[in-house]
């Protein structure tokens, strides 16, 4: 999916393993992701039961999941794994959905929790939600994930140029 959808609501996103999910949440208005936690997965049905039911608790709008390729682009065995769980996911859960690539999300969250500071041992949930974390904020960013503006007092005017897409950056 490449156009936000028109629902309002937070943006749900997940960084898949085959051991812990990463989990991130947007704000409302989809402006700023924060790292929710994680969700140990036992099996897939247990964590999409799991993910779905917070999606639904949080308000959320949008699923947002990282797709591991290759640094060379391609799609392995791994990103058509992560692929096919955030399908399911957003089928259960009745929610859009964007997927992104992930490469190096969790090089990159485990780089920021060490200069934060975090101790290596201490590091082993936190990678995965700051993981998470990274790759909703890059979806808000890129506008993939955005959030539909609210119709003003006047017809909404403003809201619909907001989303035009013809602003120069």
């Amino acid at each position: 999916m490449t156009t936000p959808p028109e629902a309002p609501g937070a943006a749900l996103g997940i960084d898949f393993g085959e051991r812990r999910i990463g989990v991130a949440l947007s704000d409302p208005e989809r402006r700023l992701a924060v790292p929710w936690g994680v969700v140990e997965r036992t099996s897939d049905r247990q964590a999409i039961g799991e993910l779905a039911a917070l999606a639904r608790a949080e308000g959320a709008a949008l699923l947002v999941a990282g797709e591991p390729r290759g640094l060379d682009g391609e799609a392995g065995a791994a990103a058509r794994r992560a692929r096919g769980f955030a399908e399911r996911l957003a089928r259960a859960a009745r929610l859009p959905l964007v997927v992104l690539d992930e490469a190096l999300t969790s090089a990159e969250a485990a780089r920021r929790l060490a200069e934060a500071g975090v101790a290596v041992r201490a590091q082993r949930g936190r990678v995965d939600a700051v993981a998470a974390q990274i790759l909703l904020q890059e979806a808000l960013d890129r506008g993939l994930a955005a959030a539909p503006a609210p119709a003003g007092p006047a017809g909404g005017a403003e809201a619909g140029a907001a989303r035009t897409g013809s602003e120069e950056p």
